[in-house]
C-alpha cells in the first residue's frame, strides 16, 4: 500500500465519483424491448460475425463488443454507462437492498477470511459465529491461503434461501476448530444506516444510498423517532451518490404538503412530466434539515432541492455533486445492461443543477478534485457554479442552478486546507482494517465493559492513536495528522464501537462532534 499522499484525496474522491455512476442512476426499469431492428444500424453486427467466423485468429468476440459499448458511451454523457454481466449482480443487490448468503461482514487478514460482526440475527450469528473467527472451509473449499478475490468469497458463501452449508471455523480466543452448519436465508443490505434521536427532541437519520427498501426503511426510523419525541428532523445524505429516484420522491412526499411540485424531467423531445407531493404525509410540520456535502448526488440532490425550493427546511453543509440527469436501463440477454442518459431533472424552481460535462469524463469527475484548490470546501464566498441565472423561492429566497445545491448553512470540511487527506482516510476502509487488527490482538482488553465504559476507555487513553500513526507509516502513508489529533481519535473511537457494539454506537460517537450536527443543534 505505497500511496503517495498528496494523491490520497485523488484516490478516495475517484472511488467516490464510481460510485456516483453506479449509484445514481434514476428511474431505470428493465427494457429489454429494445431491439436492434434497423439495417443501418446491423453493421456492428455483421462486423463482429465476420471476426468470429472468418478472423485468422481465435478472438474472444464478447470483449470487443464490451469494449465498443463503452466506446460508444464514452460520447455521450459522463452518467450514460455499460456494466458488464460480471458486476451486474453485485450492482442490482445493492439496489435491491438484499441477496442470500450467511450474513458476515468478513476482512482478508493475511491469508485468512476473518469475520468482523456477524449480521444482527442473521444465519451465523444464530449459529454461534463470532467476531475474530476465521473461515477455513466452505463445505470443502479451502478458502484459507489462497488469496482468493472478493467476487470468489462471496460466490461460495451465497446460495440459495435455505440451502445449508458447513463452515470450518479457526477460533482464535479459544485456540480450537470447529465445524458450524448454517441455513442460508436473506441478508438486508441497509441503505438506512441508523435512526438516533439526539437532544433537543431532534431526530437524525443516515441514508447511504436510495435503494429499492429505503423507503421503507426509513420510515420505520422516522416513526421511531416520533414515538421517541422527536420534534424536528435531520437527513443525512451526505456522501450519498444516489439512486432511486421514486424512493428519493417518496421520503421527500412524507415532508412536503399536498399537491408542492418535488421534481420534474423534461427528455430530449420536450415532454415535461411533474411530480406533487400528494396529502399523505408523516413529517409535514416541524423543522426539517438536509445535510450534504460534495458527494451527494443525484437522488440526493432531488430530496435537498425540492426541501429547498419549497422553503420546507434548510440545506446544511457544502455544494453538492451536481448530477441532473435521469437513466434508464436497457438489458442484455448475457446479463450485462446499458444505463442511458434519457432525461433531465429540474428542482421546483425550474433550475437543473447539472454540472458542464462538455469536457469529457475525466474532466468532469475532476472537478470535485477541483474544490480541494479553489478553496470552496473551507469559504462559501469561494463556490462557483456555471449557471448564474437567478432563480427564487416561494419566499424569495435566491438559488442557482448549473452545478450541485448550495446550502443555505455553509459548513467546511473538520480538517485544515492542505490537510484534506486526513478527512478521506478516516472514512476509507483503512482504518476498519486497522481497528480489527487491534481487536485481533488483544480482544479481551474490551470484553465486559458497557459502552460508556468503552467510551471512558478510550477517551482516556493515546494508545490506540500512536498505533494508529505507526500503522498508516507502516503502509507508507506519510501523514502528520497535526490539529486534526481530537478527529482522529474520534473516528477510530467511533470504529471500535462499531464493531464492538455495531452501527449506532459508531454513529453516536462520530454525531457528538460532528460540526453539521453542532451548527444544528445550537
Amino acid at each position: 500500500m505505497n500511496f503517495n499522499t498528496k494523491y490520497l484525496p485523488i484516490l478516495i474522491f475517484s472511488t467516490l465519483a464510481l460510485g456516483v455512476v453506479l449509484g445514481g442512476m434514476l428511474n431505470f426499469p428493465n427494457t429489454a424491448d429494445y431491439l436492434v431492428k434497423n439495417n443501418s444500424k446491423s453493421k456492428l453486427n455483421k462486423l463482429i460475425d465476420f471476426i468470429d467466423n472468418e478472423y485468422v485468429d481465435d478472438v474472444n468476440t464478447d470483449s470487443i463488443v464490451d469494449l465498443t459499448v463503452d466506446n460508444i458511451l464514452a460520447r455521450l454523457d459522463p452518467h450514460s454507462v455499460y456494466i458488464p454481466a460480471s458486476d451486474h449482480q453485485e450492482v442490482m443487490e445493492s439496489m435491491k437492498g438484499n441477496f442470500v448468503g450467511i450474513g458476515v461482514n468478513f476482512y482478508m487478514y493475511k491469508d485468512s477470511v476473518a469475520v468482523i460482526k456477524p449480521v444482527e440475527n442473521g444465519p451465523s450469528a444464530k449459529a454461534g459465529i463470532k467476531s475474530g473467527d476465521r473461515i477455513l472451509y466452505a463445505d470443502k473449499t479451502k478458502l484459507y491461503g489462497r488469496k482468493l478475490p472478493t467476487d470468489s468469497l462471496f460466490s461460495k458463501l451465497k446460495g440459495t434461501v435455505g440451502s445449508d452449508i458447513e463452515l470450518t471455523i479457526y477460533r482464535k480466543s479459544d485456540r480450537k476448530k470447529l465445524k458450524v452448519k448454517i441455513k442460508r436465508d436473506v441478508i438486508p443490505l441497509k441503505s438506512v444506516d441508523v435512526a438516533l434521536l439526539l437532544e433537543n427532541a431532534t431526530g437524525y437519520i443516515k441514508i447511504n444510498r436510495f435503494a429499492e427498501t429505503t423507503y421503507t426503511e426509513f420510515m420505520a426510523g422516522l416513526s421511531k423517532l416520533k414515538q421517541q419525541g422527536a420534534k424536528s428532523l435531520i437527513i443525512d445524505v451526505r456522501d450519498n451518490g444516489g439512486g432511486y429516484m421514486e424512493e428519493a420522491i417518496a421520503i421527500t412526499d412524507e415532508l412536503l404538503p399536498d399537491k408542492q411540485l418535488i421534481v420534474f424531467t423534461k427528455n430530449k423531445n420536450g415532454n415535461i412530466n411533474k411530480t406533487f407531493a400528494t396529502s399523505a404525509g408523516n413529517f409535514e410540520k416541524g423543522n426539517v434539515f438536509v445535510l450534504i456535502n460534495e458527494n451527494s448526488a443525484s437522488a440526493s440532490e432531488i430530496l435537498a432541492g425540492a426541501i429547498q425550493d419549497n422553503d420546507r427546511g434548510t440545506i446544511i453543509g457544502r455544494r453538492s455533486f451536481g448530477k441532473g440527469l435521469v437513466q434508464q436501463e436497457m438489458d442484455f440477454t448475457d446479463g450485462s445492461s446499458v444505463r442511458l442518459t434519457i432525461a433531465r431533472y429540474y428542482t421546483p424552481t425550474g433550475r437543473s443543477i447539472q454540472k458542464p460535462y462538455s469536457k469529457g469524463k475525466e474532466a468532469y469527475f475532476k472537478e470535485s478534485e477541483a474544490r480541494f484548490g479553489n478553496g470552496e470546501l473551507y469559504e462559501k464566498d469561494s463556490i462557483k457554479v456555471s449557471d448564474t441565472i437567478k432563480f427564487k423561492t416561494k419566499k424569495g429566497k435566491i438559488v442557482y442552478g448549473g452545478g450541485g445545491i448550495v446550502p443555505d448553512v455553509f459548513v467546511p470540511l473538520e480538517v485544515e486546507h492542505g490537510n484534506e487527506s486526513t478527512a478521506y482516510l478516516l472514512q476509507s476502509g483503512i482504518v476498519g482494517n486497522f481497528v480489527f487488527e487491534q481487536l485481533d490482538k488483544n480482544r479481551s482488553a474490551f470484553k465486559g465493559l458497557t459502552f460508556e465504559q468503552f467510551k471512558v476507555k478510550m477517551e482516556g487513553t493515546e494508545v490506540y492513536f500512536n498505533a494508529f500513526q505507526k500503522f498508516i507509516f507502516g503502509n507508507g502513508l506519510d501523514l502528520n495528522f497535526g490539529k486534526s489529533k481530537a478527529l482522529v481519535k474520534r473516528y477510530l473511537s467511533a470504529e471500535f464501537a462499531r464493531q464492538l457494539y455495531g452501527e449506532s454506537s459508531y454513529y453516536e460517537i462520530v454525531l457528538k462532534e460532528d460540526a453539521m450536527i453542532k451548527a444544528i443543534l445550537k
